[in-house]
């Protein structure tokens, strides 16, 4: 009998809540790729899989606008008034979003800003903001609370908080901070926000806007945090209400204190100085314009930082005993490749990490200069400088990424497989790693190895899209069309799109040669998803041919 197994999702959900989760993965899988030794890009059973069908193109994501994003969100393609998906938040004297609803809002906005193409998919940047993320939000959380965290790739500096437990940082922030403390004194203050629900606070100061005024008003907080332009806030604020609402769009004083005062404790308990909030509140605060017509940062402005606010962060911290915390390890990789990424071209790049010279650098700054040499194709200095790291310390998970990289780019196969397996052994399920192995074995022509490798990460850490995206690969490359399909489905609806979400399942029920367990699979996920689609989207269904996607290419 073939093994079968379940993908947990990294938030809890039930099937009473709505279908844009983080992870859909509730069904059982098979754990085994099928017909090894498939070309790639075909099934073994002669069909083919496009390579937008599974993200195999090289052009990106086109890059929307997070305003045009948060439009999609209220209002749904063809529909009227009625089909517009919000909450249910009650009578004018019940106003207050719920959690549910909460966690309903931040999915349907997650996925539109993920649509976007702004979202860092670095797997090492990711794993590390997570990780920090999480150390902290479980010392201000009771356990009611889930938290997503993310980076934004956008160089001006900013972080901010949407409802259901979403933080995400700008690159250009991570970078500015000094230390790790500065930048956990910024995901703490974040993570305040969530616990004590001050967007639903904030809504319950004005009960008689309308459900859509609320929601658009919601919408230009989502724009002002994530860095939108001023003048596409101000629209946004004059379409929800008028200028009335201005003063809803940043948070009051009163939630910008109490969030900095959870976020402190947070802090001391997560083991970070709790100083480490206003060290950065003061780096921002040297930044303030000196005259109204120069753009201050985008902290400042959706984060007003005042001399009061700063003692009054000194204060608080001095509750607590001073901690002479360092850096991570982990910190110092994730600020080095944003860093390298930041840089037009690669030789910027390596200019900015040779201005010391390589005896005088710390293994940080040596990590950056190799990172930089492989954007520009120089493996074999790249090479040199991740073998003398591992030699350093073989505990740092990168180093060993960097090594087998660049052993594959120089054609030592053998080597790089066996660094990749080493490292595997070392540090299992580590998500950056397997997500690269993963990677690297399809381009060898391994998919099948790559498919079980995924498989089992993603039983036991829930994914990102692009992750379902990648393992859709590789079972298309391995030949199983069927669960190419499935994951491609889920791929769809954790980016909140159920009409091609189903299309992918249809489309695998025409396949020849599919088992009954998969067929009662797929359909049963299809009524699913039926559940939550509105009258327009099921009309638009009915309009399209079953074979015809709707998708267009996804990568």
């Amino acid at each position: 009998m073939q093994k079968r197994c379940s993908i947990p999702s990294r938030r809890s959900t039930s099937d009473a809540e709505e279908l844009q989760s983080v992870s859909f993965f509730n069904d059982l899988w098979p754990n085994k790729a099928q017909s090894a030794g498939a070309k790639r890009y075909h099934c073994g059973n002669g069909n083919r899989l496009s390579e937008s069908d599974c993200g195999m193109r090289d052009g990106s994501i086109k890059k929307l606008t997070l305003t045009a994003a948060l439009a999609a969100l209220v209002f749904t393609s063809g529909a009227g008034a009625d089909d517009i998906q919000l909450p249910d938040m009650g009578s004018p004297a019940d106003a207050v979003l719920s959690k549910s609803d909460e966690n309903r809002f931040g999915r349907a906005i997650m996925a539109q800003i993920r649509q976007t193409g702004q979202v860092v998919e670095d797997p090492l940047i990711t794993e590390y903001i997570n990780e920090i993320g999480h150390r902290i939000g479980a010392h201000a959380n009771d356990g009611s609370h889930k938290f997503e965290f993310f980076v934004v790739d956008d160089v001006r500096i900013n972080a901010f908080a949407l409802p259901g437990g979403y933080i995400g940082v700008h690159t250009g922030l991570l970078e500015a901070t000094r230390n790790e403390d500065e930048l956990a004194g910024v995901l703490g203050h974040e993570i305040a926000h969530v616990t004590q629900r001050h967007i639903a606070r904030a809504i319950h100061a004005n009960q008689r806007q309308s459900i859509l005024s609320t929601a658009l008003m919601l919408g230009a907080m989502v724009v002002a945090a994530a860095g939108g332009s001023s003048d596409a806030v101000r629209a946004g604020i004059a379409v929800a209400q008028g200028t009335a609402i201005q003063s809803q769009i940043n948070f009051t004083r009163s939630n910008e204190y109490e969030a900095d005062r959870i976020g402190i404790g947070a802090l001391n308990d997560a083991g970070y100085d709790p100083h480490g909030m206003a060290s950065f509140f003061e780096v921002m605060s040297r930044q303030q314009p000196a005259t109204p017509e120069l753009r201050a940062p985008e902290f400042l402005r959706t984060h007003p930082v005042t001399t009061a606010r700063i003692a009054e962060a000194h204060n608080r911290a001095q509750e607590y005993p001073r901690r002479q915390s360092s850096d991570s390890t982990n910190y110092g990789i994730a600020r080095a490749r944003i860093i390298v990424e930041r840089f037009d071209t690669a030789a910027e790049a390596i200019a900015y990490f040779e201005t010391r010279d390589y005896e005088k650098q710390t293994d940080i700054d040596r990590y950056g200069r190799a990172v930089a040499y492989q954007r520009a194709g120089r493996h074999v200095d790249a090479n040199r400088i991740f073998d003398e790291l591992i030699d350093a310390d073989q505990k740092v998970i990168a180093y060993h990424i960097g090594l087998a990289e660049t052993q594959l780019e120089l054609e030592q196969y053998a080597a790089g497989k066996e660094t990749f397996d080493r490292a595997v052994e070392l540090f299992p399920r580590n998500v950056p790693l397997i997500i690269t192995y993963g990677e690297f074995l399809i381009r060898l022509g391994e998919p099948d190895k790559a498919h079980a490798l995924l498989l089992d990460l993603m039983n036991n850490v829930a994914p990102t899209p692009e992750q379902v995206r990648l393992i859709a690969r590789a079972a298309s490359e391995s030949g199983d069309a069927a669960e190419a399909y499935y994951y491609m489905s889920e791929y769809e609806l954790m980016t909140g799109d159920l009409i091609n979400g189903i299309r992918y399942l249809q489309r695998a029920l025409t396949l020849p040669g599919l088992q009954e367990i998969q067929k009662i699979r797929f359909e049963a996920r299809i009524d699913f998803i039926r559940e939550y689609m509105t009258e327009e989207q099921l009309r638009q269904m009915q309009r399209t041919r079953p074979g015809q996607s709707l998708a267009g290419n996804v990568g």
